[in-house]
């Protein structure tokens, strides 16, 4: 049951990094989505999107590596 809490926990912030690129990506083309009135509005809440998904994955993976000892030495507390 941990591990799949776990997974939740990882896949719902990679989902929204992935939707963060794509929002990304139909900026770049000129898609404007529904929602949101402007294309830089577009591309600054994807890049917020992105940035925070890959924040909190890469924060959970360093965690449970710490907590293993599998990190270099300056990293252990």
């Amino acid at each position: 049951m941990k591990r799949i809490i776990a997974l939740l926990v990882l896949v719902i912030p990679g989902f929204l990094a992935g939707f963060g690129i794509k929002l990304m990506r139909d900026m770049t083309f000129g898609i404007l989505q529904s929602p949101i009135p402007f294309l830089w509005l577009q591309f600054l809440l994807g890049l917020i999107l992105f940035i925070g998904g890959l924040a909190f994955v890469a924060g959970f993976i360093f965690h449970r590596d710490r907590k293993s000892n599998k990190v270099q030495d300056r990293f252990k507390k």
